[in-house]
């Protein structure tokens, strides 16, 4: 979709990107790094000023402590750091229980890799889901299960009484669980980001996985990072060094820059900027008739786009690409049945006055 929407030059709400600025603390970092010559390889696990960073991000954020030098892995982006936990923990033929909708490069990772994904759809219209569909989902070749909160692409929160009904689970069949929490700063209407990792008997069977992507807008720098026991850091860390051998060392620095430097209230605006922006985008849906599920947290909002024409949800995407300049991406990606033919999502996570132009663009479809 970011192709097509090059190709008529349009508005691309379809891809991930953050539109922010990346802040000043970030960028000065990372120069200093390349000045003070951080341009070689770093250790398999990262430069040790930002695994300590890291670390006191945990403890400040979760309250749990966690070792710099044993249970810290940086990659090449979360998504790097969940390959090379798949790789580390996983093997051909395992299963791992996978929430749908889904982020399609947990999907193709596994699935690269041998690892079969077993579905459980999460109910319309609150992204609902029971015990029984989780039990129903086992079989003797389950190994784990995957949990991205705030989500991708409907950006459900998980509470935490949902997130104790999954730890109950994992529990009671032995399973790794994979997080991926990388929107975890992008939470709307009050909600609280819960770590699954710090609820009771989780820490050792957690594999935490997150990054810098999202939250200082440099999704081109590829920095992530998995927390979790030192018994899986190292297998992790082993196959990290084997695929990417590290992760760039002066950006590093920038991140880690970052993580000391701004507090709080740098997060909360985050938040707050992109509640704004997410309600101006929304409103716009319902006024024009693709009605959104308002997410809770991260930055997209799956609509429903069944009124436009088209037997598809990718012939849909395609008319409204034609007929507004807007891209999205069709519903299909996010589920392997026909359950998000109606559905599109759209990242709202776009500077106000981009995000405007494509609310007016939008607007079309009435005037049509």
């Amino acid at each position: 979709m970011s192709i097509e929407c090059a190709r008529v030059g349009g508005i691309n709400l379809a891809q991930g990107v953050c539109d922010l600025p990346v802040p000043g603390p970030v960028l000065d970092g990372a120069k200093q790094g390349m000045d003070q010559g951080r341009n070689i390889y770093t250790r398999f696990d990262g430069l040790h000023p930002l695994r300590r960073a890291i670390a006191d991000k945990v403890r400040r954020d979760s309250g749990m402590d966690v070792d710099p030098e044993g249970q810290i892995v940086v990659s090449a982006g979360a998504t790097g750091a969940f390959y090379c936990a798949c790789l580390a923990l996983l093997d051909p033929g395992d299963e791992v229980v996978v929430f749908e909708p889904y982020y399609g490069y947990h999907v193709v990772t596994m699935r690269a890799l041998g690892i079969r994904p077993v579905f459980v759809p999460l109910a319309q219209p609150d992204w609902t889901f029971t015990a029984s569909d989780l039990e129903n989902a086992v079989t003797d070749r389950t190994r784990a299960l995957i949990l991205n909160t705030p989500a991708n692409p409907c950006g459900k929160v998980f509470t935490r009484s949902e997130l104790e009904l999954i730890a109950d689970f994992a529990e009671s069949h032995d399973l790794f669980v994979f997080t991926d929490e990388i929107y975890e700063h992008f939470l709307y209407d009050g909600r609280e980001h819960v770590a699954p990792a710090t609820l009771p008997g989780m820490a050792r069977r957690t594999i935490a996985i997150s990054g810098f992507s999202k939250v200082f807008a440099i999704t081109g720098w590829r920095l992530g990072y998995a927390v979790c026991d030192p018994e899986w850091a190292l297998p992790i860390g082993h196959f990290n060094d084997l695929v990417y051998v590290c992760a760039p060392a002066p950006l590093q620095m920038g991140a880690a820059a970052g993580l000391n430097e701004l507090g709080p209230d740098y997060y909360a605006s985050v938040a707050r900027e992109h509640q704004k922006k997410r309600d101006l985008f929304c409103a716009v849906l319902c006024e024009i008739g693709l009605t959104p599920h308002v997410p809770q947290g991260a930055y997209y909002t799956l609509a429903d786009i069944s009124s436009l024409p088209g037997d598809t949800a990718k012939a849909r995407a395609m008319h409204l690409l034609e007929t507004t300049g807007v891209a999205c991406v069709p519903g299909n990606a996010f589920y392997e049945g026909s359950q998000g033919e109606h559905l599109a999502r759209f990242c709202f996570a776009k500077k106000m006055d981009v995000l405007k132009q494509a609310c007016d663009n939008l607007r079309r479809l009435n005037r049509g």
